[in-house]
């Protein structure tokens, strides 16, 4: 008997996140994959010819219907968000990002087929009242109720979390949930004020290296406690989760703990310099302290994201010096 063909589809295909997980798909042999984005393709972080590429908007119910069909598992990466710079102003931009997972799981309902539906949430589901303190207490799952979210962008997932649940226990629709804990890596974002810490931090410091002017403006007094999990640890772990057996929503990050002025000497450090360090107080900084705890990944799965942080960011260093020199016309080595 003839196994079944697997047919991914990569809902924000062009993004960061999702440019990875269908390199990956690619390398497992998947029969078809389908990648969907809002942006026009030549503004896709990676693009592969081999994959059917779509540029279409999938806040709109017609656009996942056309996506949906024909497809065997769908892994939702797409919204609307960026660093903390663009979610703290733009809280009704990220919330229309509802429509795009409830559109999805209605065209997985309506057409059928769909063996597996995998949503990508986050950390800003946590209640914020456990983030206030500077002493890091790791985030455990049960900890995003009572529900005070990251306004705006955390409501969204959370909210999308549960559409999630409903659908697999009225529908029958096997869905996964993985809360994502900063991901970051190279080609992603690093510029234009949709980037997270990692890439923001490397940015800053090649530019005050490359400019002679050795200073850098760090948001907030550089005490914020984040943890941050590499690409491949990321897209190891949803492909994991996607084929497991867990239904609730689960952490996926790195445990491993560093303040902000912590990254910012390891980027030195990698960069070969130390910088003159100013504090912009009044710039968004987010949470005092967020952190994965791992517990349930390791019981569920023996595993967790391994990746170090100072082996992650020299690789994303490399990457984002390599895209600022094509930018500054300056000589790639380094």
């Amino acid at each position: 008997m003839a196994s079944k063909k697997r047919v991914a589809l990569v809902g924000g295909g062009g993004g960061f996140i999702g440019g990875h997980l269908i390199a990956k798909l690619r390398d497992l042999g998947y029969d078809q994959i389908r990648s969907v984005d809002i942006k026009p393709l030549d503004e896709w972080y990676q693009v592969h010819d081999d994959v059917e590429n779509i540029q279409a908007d999938l806040k709109l119910k017609e656009a996942c219907m056309d996506a949906v069909s024909g497809v065997t598992e769908v892994y939702n990466l797409a919204a609307d968000m960026g660093g903390m710079g663009f979610i703290e102003n733009n809280r009704a931009l990220c919330m229309l990002s509802v429509l795009i997972n409830t559109h999805l799981l209605e065209a997985a309902k309506e057409i059928g087929g769909v063996d597996k539906f995998f949503y990508a949430s986050s950390a800003c589901v946590y209640n914020a009242d456990k983030q206030k303190c500077e002493d890091v207490v790791p985030l455990k799952e049960e900890d995003a109720y009572p529900a005070m979210p990251e306004d705006g962008y955390g409501w969204e997932k959370l909210f999308s979390e549960r559409m999630c649940r409903h659908f697999r226990e009225d529908f029958g629709l096997t869905t996964r949930v993985a809360r994502f804990h900063n991901v970051y890596g190279p080609y992603g974002t690093w510029d234009g004020g949709r980037e997270k810490a990692p890439a923001a931090v490397c940015r800053k410091v090649i530019t005050a290296k490359e400019s002679g002017k050795h200073e850098i403006e760090i948001w907030g007094d550089g005490k914020q406690t984040r943890s941050f999990m590499y690409i491949d640890d990321c897209v190891e772990g949803i492909l994991k989760i996607t084929n497991s057996n867990i239904l609730e929503p689960i952490n996926l990050g790195s445990d491993e703990v560093v303040t902000i002025n912590g990254l910012v000497d390891i980027v030195e450090e990698i960069a070969g310099i130390k910088l003159k360090r100013n504090y912009n107080l009044s710039a968004p900084k987010g949470v005092n302290g967020r952190n994965s705890d791992n517990t349930k990944i390791l019981d569920y799965l023996g595993w967790e994201p391994g990746i170090s942080l100072r082996e992650g960011m020299a690789k994303t260093y490399d990457w984002i010096y390599g895209e600022y020199s094509k930018t500054h016309g300056l000589a790639v080595a380094r």
